[in-house]
């Protein structure tokens, strides 16, 4: 019973992973997309505010590309910092906690 209930338990570890990394890709593409549309919208309304036509849109899109690594960057190191992965603790044999003593 013992050897059934293991491919089970990994199963469930890998899915609880992988969903994990789901939601760190979706975190990043909603953040990868909101900067994008608020450096568009804001480069818009600056170069209509300026009279500029495309000047602001350009800089502020060309912006948001480092902005947006960063952020990612942020995401990914943060998220993977809370993934703890899981190691089985092998029994130690006598000469090692002969040793350890």
């Amino acid at each position: 019973m013992n050897r059934q209930e293991e491919p089970q338990e990994i199963d469930q570890k890998q899915y609880n992973l992988n969903l994990a990394m789901a939601a760190i890709a979706g975190q990043v593409g909603l953040v990868t997309l909101i900067v994008i549309v608020v450096a568009l919208v804001g480069g818009l309304a600056l170069d209509k505010y300026l009279n500029t036509k495309p000047m602001f849109t350009i800089i502020l899109m060309l912006a948001s590309v480092p902005v947006t690594v960063v952020l990612m960057f942020r995401i990914v190191r943060a998220a993977t910092s809370r993934i703890k992965p899981s190691v089985k603790q092998k029994s130690q044999s006598p000469t090692e906690e002969s040793n350890r003593e």
